[in-house]
């Protein structure tokens, strides 16, 4: 297999996929639950944080499967060869294109369901930023189209190689269900599909990926690895001020004296929070 320089060919693009993927109208709002002190940490060193989608392991009950082709697809995967590669099958393929993508998740509702489950063994509490869908999507893509550097394991920089999409989860029974019909799928398909038992999350996704194929090198011509997670540039504080976040929602029962204090340290003013009344 070749190796691949960071060559424009290969460079991020923005919503490539986007027909292929169901996004909810821009007006809609997003939840994140998350710890509040991860949040604090996101804000003082401006970052959303994504994980790697075959490597969630970071909280009980996480979807040992995301990202990851479908049994029912399988067989069929495994027997495509791509070009002249006769031992490199498009089920390779599939499981190189999940091992480069990264996703951060967000729930279309505020439900008990996310603040029971998500956030787990939170020090001070857990804390709950509420998006606007549609200008989240602007900030990021005009962060993404503006020539931004992503900074590798060893703290190089290099050009941007993943391409952003967003959609909402298609929740399925992944024991049987079949996504290749007459073709077969992008790969992106099966990052936006999880098995019904996760329907209560109701789950919007930003996803960041890189090309499946061929290999990144780097200027000492060392293989660029894929870490377990990412960090890509978000400004928190900027993103209040335009209404992209457009409230911090605080667990009733949480320590609001840290996260209120920590927030007064970052300029945040303590408006900025809220007890919730999460839905049924």
């Amino acid at each position: 297999m070749c190796y691949t320089r960071l060559v424009k060919l290969h460079l991020g693009q923005i919503e490539p996929h986007a027909p292929l993927l169901r996004a909810p109208p821009e007006s809609q709002l997003l939840y994140k639950v998350m710890k509040a002190e991860h949040l604090i940490a996101s804000i003082a060193s401006g970052y959303l944080h994504f994980n790697r989608v075959d490597r969630y392991s970071d909280f009980p009950g996480a979807d040992p499967h995301d990202g990851e082709q479908l049994p029912a697809d399988l067989a069929a995967n495994q027997a495509a060869a791509i070009g002249s590669e006769r031992h490199w099958t498009l089920a390779d393929y599939y499981e190189q294109a999940r091992a480069r993508t990264y996703a951060c998740c967000f729930s279309l509702e505020n439900s008990k369901h996310i603040w029971a489950d998500y956030a787990v063994g939170a020090a001070y509490g857990k804390v709950c930023v509420v998006f606007a869908f549609g200008k989240l999507k602007q900030r990021l893509n005009d962060t993404l189209s503006a020539g931004a550097r992503m900074v590798l394991p060893n703290q190089e920089t290099a050009d941007q190689i993943f391409s952003v999409n967003y959609g909402m989860i298609d929740y399925v029974d992944r024991a049987v269900f079949r996504a290749n019909h007459e073709f077969m799928q992008n790969p992106i398909v099966y990052t936006f599909l999880k098995d019904a038992e996760f329907a209560p999350d109701q789950e919007l996704r930003i996803s960041l990926s890189a090309l499946g194929i061929g290999k990144f090198v780097l200027r000492d011509r060392s293989e660029l690895q894929f870490g377990d997670n990412l960090q890509l540039g978000f400004d928190f504080r900027g993103a209040i001020g335009d209404g992209t976040i457009s409230g911090i929602l605080a667990e009733p029962g949480g320590d609001n004296t840290y996260l209120v204090a920590e927030l007064a340290k970052l300029h945040i003013g303590a408006e900025g929070t809220a007890v919730p009344s999460p839905k049924v």
